[in-house]
């Protein structure tokens, strides 16, 4: 959300990322190679990490179907869809520093849908304020290819 915005919005205590799951070991290993631990958990869905500082890392793996959408790689929601557009934002920037990021659109799903996929998870303020945000910036059109396109959301991440 910071990179499309242009800035650091809040505090943060984490971060995540969005990877495919052909590319997780080789990242997690150079994130190994600059002092971040793998913690335990289901290496076939997402990696967690520690890092310097107790930094907390997530990456989340995807799969892909054979439309080239982004899937669940593994578990009981294999091979259901994350939003088509999760990887199609052009890169963002903060200051000189440019990043790959998750498009804004589907940063907005994935945010009003988490309490919904995942039943017992608060709909937290921060997350509120951050859809807010976000919609806001993409209706003054601030990033056009980003705007938000038609779409039904049919199940766990998925954009008809």
């Amino acid at each position: 959300m910071d990179f499309f915005l242009g800035e650091v919005t809040r505090p943060h205590q984490d971060i995540d990322f969005f990877c495919r799951d052909t590319d997780a070991d080789r990242i997690v290993t150079q994130l190994a190679a600059i002092g971040y631990r793998a913690l335990p958990g289901n290496h076939a869905l997402q990696r967690d990490l520690l890092g310097p500082h107790d930094l907390d890392v997530q990456i989340a793996l995807l799969g892909q179907d054979t439309d080239g959408c982004p899937t669940v790689p593994a578990g009981p929601y294999a091979g259901a869809r994350w939003p088509a557009d999760l990887l199609d934002a052009p890169p963002g920037r903060i200051g000189h520093i440019a990043c790959p990021i998750v498009s804004p659109r589907a940063q907005i799903e994935i945010k009003e849908m988490m309490p919904v996929w995942v039943p017992g998870l608060p709909r937290r303020a921060k997350d509120r304020e951050d859809i807010a945000r976000l919609d806001s910036t993409l209706r003054q059109g601030r990033n056009r290819q980003c705007e938000r396109g038609p779409g039904e959301i049919r199940g766990p991440g998925t954009m008809a």
